[in-house]
């Protein structure tokens, strides 16, 4: 009785491009790991962005991964729905493509998937370009979005092209490493890393418009009255100064009229409670000064 000859086993059969990538990552980090990596840069990216725009850096504020983790959800939230939507665009429209290369004639499906193959490296090389291109765009609003997309598109297109071409006109293979299967599997890569560059992109812009709608009304913030040993040279008419008794201590001036924005370690970060192009933060240690919270001027 003879052995039933050896099939060689199908593309249906080897795991998916994703798969591979997602198993290289697995192999190298653990999941919770790697989503918490992401959550902390994101946070940090819009935390940022947002106190910078008040001339705070963030590093300042001793913010450690628990923070920065809690500020990630509204900077990711239009990302993450983006990339759901279009993901799922994404899935139904393979499945209306293979349905329909699976009933076309073999040259039509050839020239079909390298059509989409050449459009991709052509979108890819644009995004390149504009790449290299930084010196003389870089000033652009939208060059940090614009390019992580196209060079995304691009990739994507490519190794959506190369993959089918494999599937259906692979022909015999030689021994070794398929570099079709590389090459696919490094442009998904590019495809990951240029989402990463957008969203991060996308997660600064969160952050600094938080920071606006924020100025637009300092007033909202809880109001400060601060005393301290010596006057502060403020400059802000929204600021003003009052020099107290000698019963009062150590403590010769008074200061209202400020905002806290944030507190860091051991330090006071507050704001005038008008915005104003010269406005600025002060930085008061809390050893050094005495701090009143006021109410809201809002009678029960």
């Amino acid at each position: 009785m003879t052995a039933p000859p050896s099939v060689p086993p199908s593309d249906a059969d080897e795991p998916s491009t994703l798969g591979r990538v997602w198993s290289v990552l697995g192999s190298v980090v653990a999941p919770a790991t790697f989503v918490t990596a992401i959550l902390f840069y994101f946070g940090y990216v819009s935390t940022r962005a947002q106190y910078l725009y008040f001339g705070v850096d963030v590093d300042l504020l001793g913010y450690g991964t628990q923070e920065f983790v809690m500020r990630s959800p509204q900077p990711l939230l239009v990302p993450m729905l983006a990339v759901l939507v279009a993901g799922a665009g994404l899935v139904l429209a393979d499945a209306a493509l293979r349905r329909r290369l699976a009933a076309a004639p073999d040259p039509a499906a050839r020239r079909w998937t390298r059509g989409l193959a050449l459009a991709g490296a052509g979108v890819l090389a644009a995004g390149v370009v504009l790449l290299l291109a930084y010196p003389v765009l870089g000033g652009w609003p939208y060059y940090p979005l614009v390019t992580p997309l196209v060079i995304g598109a691009g990739a994507a297109a490519l190794a959506y092209g190369l993959t089918w071409a494999r599937r259906r006109h692979g022909g015999a293979r030689p021994p070794g490493p398929d570099p079709t299967r590389t090459a696919v599997l490094l442009l998904v890569v590019t495809v990951v890393a240029a989402l990463f560059w957008a969203t991060g992109t996308v997660a600064g812009w969160s952050g600094r418009g938080q920071a606006k709608e924020l100025a637009r009304d300092l007033a909202g913030l809880p109001a400060v009255v601060v005393d301290t040993p010596q006057r502060l040279e403020v400059g802000d008419p929204a600021v003003t100064e009052e020099e107290l008794a000698a019963g009062e201590g150590e403590y010769r001036f008074r200061y209202r009229g400020l905002r806290l924005l944030v507190e860091g370690e051991g330090s006071l970060f507050l704001v005038p409670e008008r915005w104003s192009p010269h406005g600025s933060t002060l930085v008061l240690p809390l050893d050094d000064v005495r701090v009143k919270l006021r109410f809201v001027n809002d009678p029960p």
